[in-house]
């Protein structure tokens, strides 16, 4: 099947070339061969193989060629239209891609082409052909073909965009730069397509393989502190380079980066630096500078200091890669005012595979001089920190010294003084020696720790140290019994143990108690283990609940020590009631003992003192106030007065004795009338007592009414007046008064009419004086 297959591809193959070869001689002017006069019937004879004998179809042709860009004033012929059935009389049609436009086809089946083509915008067309009889009856179904356009050389090379490379300094010959590339729109399979790449400038640094346009060293030899950057043109040209090819041109900007091929070296030979004895370690005195051609990231400098110097004085890089030179210890010009020495600065050059580029002229030795300049320094300690120590209880006149010293040559004077002013520890202004100013107690507070000042005179310049004074203990305090609830039963018997007895000391010395009774006890006894405790043993049982007796012991303590501490105890024992396990179910009293703390005491005293302020503070506020009320008693706002007439008027003889033409004389003149415009409340009796009447002319109701009013509000109102436990009237008697007198003398001497009975308004207490002058008629009153 595949050599079938094989044969037809060749035999038609073969048609294609006998078709077009007359068209091609035509348009070349070339003589037509003889292949062109042959009729249908021929070429399908000299056909060598009888596969292309096509029963169903009779077209004989494959391919058609069209030249691009050929100009086509008029439509030329580019082939024919043919097929072995022979007719007089035929018409051919075509359709497809620029059928009937761009290709035309006459009765003979001659096709033309009417414009010019351009193949980089097409490069083949394909068509198909029917061709019918005189009657436009179909005589050949629709044949396809196509017609091919041929490539020139009519577009020139482009580079699509702007190249740049790279390369390192040093690289060797070939190391690839940069690859360039260039496009044309002619057909790749000619010449036309086929570019090749040059560089226009004769470069001795780079070259370019013109096939692929990879850019490459031609030198090992690039210095980017020589030249750090190339500009180089690059050529390319089709028609494999012929000079009849197009061409294009393309600049490529090649920079050369950096490496290591450059040692650092100093900028002076010798450096000279002035530093105060002051100066703060591990600060930088001064900066020794570098020059390196190389780029910073590349500056790897190497510093050498001598090892004497190197405790002193050390280099590190700095970030622009220099040397900064450090103080490592302290410096005193006292003691050395000039340093000389060398520093020396290398490269690591491993990767270098020859020699770098200053090896001859870089300077990698300098002497550096360092000058030490004096300054007044405040005072130095002997030690960084003093302890000592003092036995606690005693006053110590010499518990240590603290010394200083001025460093420079002046040795100026030194007072010394303590910070805490509340340090029980005193220090002499000149010698620095410690005492005591009070005695000491360990178990208040075991370290004291302050700082002492050491002030140079008179600059004032001054330096701390801190001390720290140990406490000491010594046996000084007594030791404390400690027990639990100690309880006898009823029925316990002699030898019995109620209780086991332990002990405490404050001191830090090591202790051992020893126990004993006080004074002799004829119940109990004490049994010394020797190990700090003991037990509280019955002498004499058993006892009884009813005994009114309170059981007690006086317990002697002795902690051993130097000097011996002795302390003696009462310990209450409690009477019990107990089971046969001895656990007690009824006592009758207990406490183990009765003692109060000095600081217990203390607080029981501030409260009652706290009570007693707050008492004597109540007491004198409520005196106080009293007083106050006594004073307002006797400020003559209150003035009235409790005052009882029970005896009759003295009759004609008042007429002598008093005035009574005045009130009478008010009452007429309305000088004791309350203003018209004003409406007083009604008294409360009025209010409540007053009997429906006809209203009468009112004769003197003025200030008394308006007056009682107001001392009623008051006593009604006032939260701080004094209560009245009675009620005070005045009668408004004596010259001074503008209301006169009440007397009824002279009452009908001046022949007044007026109407009394508002006094019926007043209440109970008036209804007396009421009566006498709420008289109906005025006949009532004469003229005596």
């Amino acid at each position: 099947m595949m050599a079938l297959l094989q044969l037809l591809t060749m035999g038609l193959m073969a048609t294609a070339a006998l078709c077009v070869l007359p068209a091609a001689a035509e348009d070349s002017g070339l003589p037509v061969l003889e292949a062109e006069k042959l009729g249908p019937v021929d070429i399908v004879k000299k056909e060598s193989h009888p596969v292309l004998i096509r029963q169903k179809r009779h077209w004989i042709w494959n391919s058609l060629y069209v030249e691009e860009e050929k100009p086509a004033p008029m439509p030329y012929k580019i082939g024919q239209l043919k097929s072995s059935q022979s007719l007089e009389v035929k018409s051919f049609e075509i359709e497809g891609e620029g059928a009937n436009s761009i290709f035309r086809v006459d009765e003979k089946g001659d096709l033309f082409v009417t414009r010019a083509l351009d193949r980089e915008e097409k490069n083949a067309y394909h068509l198909t052909a029917r061709m019918y009889d005189g009657n436009k009856k179909l005589i050949e179904d629709s044949g396809d073909f196509v017609v091919q356009v041929t490539d020139i050389n009519d577009n020139t090379p482009v580079f699509p965009r702007v190249y740049n490379g790279s390369i390192m300094e040093r690289s060797t010959i070939g190391t690839k730069v940069i690859q360039v590339m260039a496009t044309d729109a002619d057909d790749p399979t000619t010449a036309n397509g086929e570019l090749r790449y040059s560089l226009i400038q004769d470069f001795s640094a780079f070259q370019i393989d013109s096939l692929s346009g990879v850019i490459s060293c031609k030198i090992r030899n690039l210095d980017r502190e020589t030249k750090s950057q190339y500009v180089v043109v690059v050529k390319a040209q089709d028609m494999r380079g012929m000079a009849s090819g197009s061409t294009a041109t393309t600049s490529v900007t090649i920079t050369i980066t950096d490496t290591n091929d450059n040692i650092a070296s100093f900028t002076r030979r010798m450096y000279e630096m002035h530093v105060p004895e002051d100066h703060s370690v591990t600060e930088k005195i001064g900066t020794l500078e570098l020059e390196d051609r190389d780029q910073i990231q590349n500056k790897e400098p190497l510093f050498t200091v001598p090892n004497d110097i190197a405790q002193i004085f050390a280099i590190e890089r700095s970030p622009n890669k220099d040397g900064n030179l450090m103080l490592k210890k302290a410096l005193d010009y006292e003691t050395k005012s000039t340093y000389t020495f060398t520093i020396q600065v290398r490269e690591d050059l491993r990767n270098l595979h020859f020699p770098a580029d200053n090896t001859n002229s870089a300077v990698t030795n300098a002497q550096v001089v360092i000058k030490v300049l004096d300054v007044d320094e405040p005072p130095v300690f002997s030690q960084e920190i003093y302890t000592f120590t003092v036995e606690e209880e005693s006053t110590v006149s010499n518990i240590g010294r603290v010394t200083a010293k001025d460093p420079d040559a002046a040795n100026k004077q030194i007072r010394y003084s303590i910070l805490d002013k509340d340090c029980p520890i005193a220090i002499h202004p000149f010698s620095g020696q410690l005492s005591t100013l009070r005695m000491l107690d360990r178990e208040l507070e075991a370290t004291h720790v302050f700082q002492v000042r050491a002030q140079e005179e008179p600059s004032g310049l001054e330096s701390f140290v801190k001390v720290n004074v140990t406490v000491q203990d010594i046996n000084d305090n007594k030791p404390e019994l400690a027990v639990d609830e100690i309880f006898l039963c009823e029925n316990d018997v002699t030898d019995t143990v109620i209780g086991t007895l332990r002990a405490t000391d404050k001191d830090d010395q090591p202790a051992t108690f020893r126990f004993s009774l006080a004074s002799e006890s004829s119940n109990f006894s004490i049994r010394d283990h020797g190990d700090s405790t003991a037990d509280v043993i019955v002498k004499m049982g058993p006892f009884s609940l009813d005994d009114p007796k309170d059981y007690s012991v006086d317990v002697r303590i002795d902690d051993g020590g130097r000097p011996v501490q002795t302390s003696i105890t009462k310990l209450a024992i409690k009477s019990c009631r107990c089971d046969a396990r001895r656990i007690p179910t009824q006592c009758k009293a207990g406490a183990r003992r009765m003692g109060v703390s000095v600081h217990a005491l203390i607080a029981i005293l501030l409260c009652i003192l706290t009570i007693l302020v707050i008492v004597i503070l109540f007491v004198m506020r409520k005196r106080y106030q009293k007083d106050s009320l006594a004073n307002m008693k006797n400020s003559g706002e209150i003035h009235e007065q409790l005052v009882t007439y029970d005896e009759e008027g003295g009759g004609e003889m008042d007429t002598n004795g008093y005035d009574v033409s005045i009130l009478s004389s008010a009452c007429h003149d309305g000088s004791l009338l309350r203003h018209p415009d004003h409406h007083p409340h009604p008294s409360l009796y009025a209010m409540v007592q007053k009997p429906p009447h006809h209203s009468q002319p009112t004769a003197c109701k003025g200030d008394m009414a308006v007056m009682i009013e107001m001392k009623k509000d008051e006593a009604d109102h006032d939260r701080d007046g004094f209560p009245y436990d009675t009620l005070h009237i005045y009668g408004y008697e004596g010259p001074e008064s503008l209301a006169g007198s009440l007397s009824s003398l002279e009452s009908s001497s001046t022949g007044s009419n007026l109407d009394y009975d508002f006094l019926s308004d007043w209440g109970p207490r008036f209804r007396t004086l009421a009566e006498l002058y709420g008289v109906d008629g005025p006949e009532y009153y004469h003229q005596y």
